[in-house]
């Protein structure tokens, strides 16, 4: 009865014992083997019994909390008693205070759904790996007792077998194999030492609240980082597609390779680097785990909107920029067509426009980089209105503040990058480029606009009709 009070309470008990052993039998000095047992084990005599308690941290039943609603099933293995294990596990809301837990035996398996069970060590024992998993599958909150460490490893073998990514966390030398065999193994900072070497990561805080705030930072992580691929990605369809058209339709090179590099290498790296550093736009915490098998990193929805709707956009501003200053020169776009090699023969300086002017190899090579600097120039516009975007999935960009400095300061830096790249001096010999009349920045500012209304748009149609075709087909 004493024993179950304080178990009850949540301390572990511990029987102290004595026995008196005869001295010819058992001399000073005699080697006592706990592995093959060379003394009795039966016949001691009752002394007492001590509590001890080592109290779960005040943080720890938020944090429980938490990651219950995040999707995270929380199972208790423990060494201790039964009674112990359930009081801690209501002291920290992995059990219901208010409810009774059933006590899983091979004798009594209830069939469907159990809201809270105990499972003990020495049932566990006599259960075949399918009734395991039974309980596993059916106990919305479960506890297993008086575990031993290879019992701990049929544990964690048994969720990885459902499907489940695993966590394990613990401190002493019996928790080792479990913590190496889980597919993330955390041991606390103050655990044993070769605990520590099997875990994947270290707890120098002892801290539980902070695996939840490692999974919250993970996932916003994950978020942020489809948001640098999207943005990222967009500008290879204007790149790719300068170069099929050039090879298809035979018209001067839209955008040059060294262009290409500016953009990829200069004006697109520290935006794509700033949305690192971007804020979770909704409760992180609420949201379901993602499936590993299907649920990538890169999948067809990202790059169905970035290649096939944002890319698009861009790549419409760059051709359109790269027409129109071909047509204020004279050449109009039916001109254009089939006249590649003659364009790029130094032969040729006689090639007339139009409006049948002549234009010497020379003249014919600079207009084409101040064609290819508004191509570029144009891109780097439209990708202005794409990294805002790009900040949220949901929500319009009237209710994400421009509180992102490294985004601010990245869009002041490509601005600047840009205007140094295309108007320096020499630039026309070093990097193929050509000064801008600032006329032709404003087919770049309209696609800015262009991309942006349309993202507003589909946003507000997800927000609006969650589910739809829209959402379904866009929401990477």
């Amino acid at each position: 009865y004493a024993m179950n009070e304080l178990a009850n309470l949540g301390e572990t008990v511990v029987a102290l014992c004595d026995v008196r052993l005869p001295p010819r039998k058992f001399p000073p000095g005699f080697q006592f083997n706990p592995h093959q047992v060379n003394f009795p084990i039966t016949g001691y005599r009752m002394l007492g019994l001590m509590s001890m308690i080592d109290p779960p941290k005040a943080n720890v039943p938020d944090a429980i909390n938490k990651v219950r609603h995040a999707g995270v099933k929380v199972i208790m293995v423990t060494g201790d008693h039964p009674n112990t294990a359930v009081a801690i596990g209501k002291s920290v809301g992995i059990m219901d205070i208010e409810t009774d837990p059933i006590s899983v035996t091979m004798a009594g398996l209830p069939s469907g759904e159990m809201p809270s069970a105990v499972v003990n060590g020495e049932d566990l024992e006599q259960m075949t790996p399918d009734i395991l998993d039974d309980i596993l599958l059916h106990s919305h909150e479960l506890i297993f007792a008086r575990m031993k460490p290879e019992q701990k490893l049929q544990i964690v073998e048994s969720c990885q077998r459902l499907g489940a990514v695993v966590t394990v966390t613990g401190d002493g030398i019996n928790d080792a194999a479990a913590i190496r065999r889980a597919d993330v193994g955390i041991a606390m900072g103050g655990g044993a030492a070769y605990t520590t070497k099997c875990a994947d990561i270290i707890l120098l805080d002892d801290n539980f609240s902070s695996i939840v705030s490692g999974i919250e930072e993970g996932r916003l992580m994950y978020d942020n980082l489809k948001k640098c691929l999207l943005y990222a990605l967009s500008s290879n369809v204007p790149e790719i597609a300068a170069f099929l058209l050039s090879m298809v339709a035979q018209i001067p090179l839209p955008l040059g390779i060294l262009a290409i590099l500016c953009i990829d290498l200069g004006t697109d790296l520290l935006p794509a680097i700033s949305l690192a550093f971007e804020e979770a736009e909704e409760n992180l915490m609420k949201r379901q785990p993602r499936n590993p098998e299907t649920d990538h990193l890169l999948n067809e929805k990202l790059l169905f909107l970035s290649y096939g709707q944002l890319g698009l956009i861009q790549a419409a501003s760059g051709f359109f920029t790269y027409f129109v200053i071909m047509a204020e020169n004279g050449f109009w776009p039916d001109r254009l067509l089939g006249i590649r090699n003659e364009w790029d023969s130094r032969a040729i300086n006689d090639l007339t426009d139009s409006y049948y002017q002549e234009w010497t190899y020379e003249d014919r090579k600079l207009l084409e980089y101040t064609c290819q600097a508004g191509f570029l120039f144009s891109v780097v516009i439209v990708q202005w209105a794409c990294v805002v975007q790009a900040r949220s999935r949901r929500l319009s960009v009237l209710q994400r503040p421009l509180n992102n400095w490294v985004l601010n300061f990245s869009l002041i830096f490509e601005t600047f990058l840009a205007f140094l790249i295309i108007y320096v001096p020499g630039s026309s010999q070093g990097l193929q480029l050509a000064p801008l009349s600032p006329l032709w920045w404003l087919p770049g500012f309209a696609f800015s606009l262009v991309l942006i209304i349309y993202e507003e748009l589909r946003k507000a149609i997800s927000r609006k009709h969650p589910g739809a075709w829209v959402d379904r087909e866009t929401q990477y």
